[in-house]
């Protein structure tokens, strides 16, 4: 049987193409699993996972859930506001008495960069990282990877475009890290605060004009504008926002091409996107999170055959 060359996934940059493919490959067995009458197999019934949560989330968290009862894993979660952390506990004791339960694998989302690979070096268990503030997004990366894949017939050689707030986006550095690594050609674009300034470093390039960005591109991603990370304006109002780097169906109409929009949730509609480019059918947003499920059963399946 094919493995993963790693115990843990940490990020993609820990990854290779290999590991992407053999996740797509296992992913595309458990999409055909999801969508049948029974939605379950009994791969991992002698798998316990705990899902650790210190930042909100809604979709991550029960895509994570779902994919680890569709594999039969037993599941448990909580989030920070609930556990003995507020009490003053380290994450490592955190950890360490949840894995006294007999624990094999943990899902965690942390709000400082890093936090899932320091845990990896100190707790003896699998390691998910499902988000460590302004760094990775692994899991997001490659269901938006598996995403254009199903609906272009391949990710190498196609343009892709991130639009928006890539300053504060793990979304952002884990797709530029998995596009490129598939062969795909990938630009930014938004405005000039929320764009790091050595963005460049990592291959891609800077196009500030939104429909320059969008006549080159094959597909767009469109990102979030994360209110809760901005201490300062980075942006006159969200009205100019809307007006410079949203996109709207008029704008998409007037293209010259079909493009394909994704967009990483929760959606500010009339800010990244407004409603009729949302529902149209060049999005692929509801097929990103059903992708999503099958991703991560494929994520966790394949770590857990790792364990011993």
């Amino acid at each position: 049987m094919k493995e993963l060359s790693v115990n843990h996934l940490l990020g993609i940059k820990y990854i290779t193409k290999n590991d992407i493919d053999l996740i797509f490959e296992t992913a595309d067995h458990f999409k055909e699993v999801i969508n049948r009458p029974i939605k379950k197999v009994p791969s991992l019934r002698d798998i316990t996972i705990a899902n650790i949560f210190f930042e909100n989330s809604t979709r991550t968290k029960l895509s994570f859930e779902l994919a680890q009862k569709r594999l039969s894993a037993d599941v448990i979660s909580f989030s920070a506001a609930q556990s003995s952390v507020k009490k003053g506990e380290t994450l490592i004791d955190t950890v360490n008495n949840i894995l006294s339960m007999k624990v094999d694998m943990v899902v965690m989302r942390h709000a400082t960069p890093g936090a899932a690979y320091f845990l990896s070096k100190n707790v003896k268990a699998s390691i998910v990282n499902a988000g460590d503030g302004a760094h990775e997004h692994p899991t997001q990366a490659l269901l938006d990877s598996y995403s254009i894949r199903e609906k272009l017939g391949d990710v190498a050689g196609k343009k892709v475009v991130i639009v928006g707030d890539i300053l504060h986006s793990r979304v952002a550095l884990s797709n530029i890290y998995a596009l490129q690594m598939q062969g795909a050609e990938v630009k930014v674009c938004g405005p000039k605060t929320l764009i790091p300034k050595h963005i460049e470093s990592l291959g891609v390039t800077v196009e500030p004009n939104l429909r320059k960005a969008l006549e080159w591109c094959d597909v767009a991603n469109m990102l979030r504008v994360q209110n809760e990370r901005m201490d300062v304006n980075f942006f006159p109002s969200t009205r100019e926002y809307a007006q410079q780097y949203g996109v709207d169906k008029a704008l998409l109409d007037s293209l010259d091409k079909e493009i394909v929009i994704m967009h990483p949730g929760p959606i500010n509609r009339g800010v990244e996107i407004t409603s009729d480019v949302a529902d149209s059918q060049q999005s692929v947003i509801l097929n990103q999170v059903e992708n999503g499920v099958a991703v991560r059963m494929a994520v966790i399946y394949l770590l857990a055959s790792k364990i011993q």
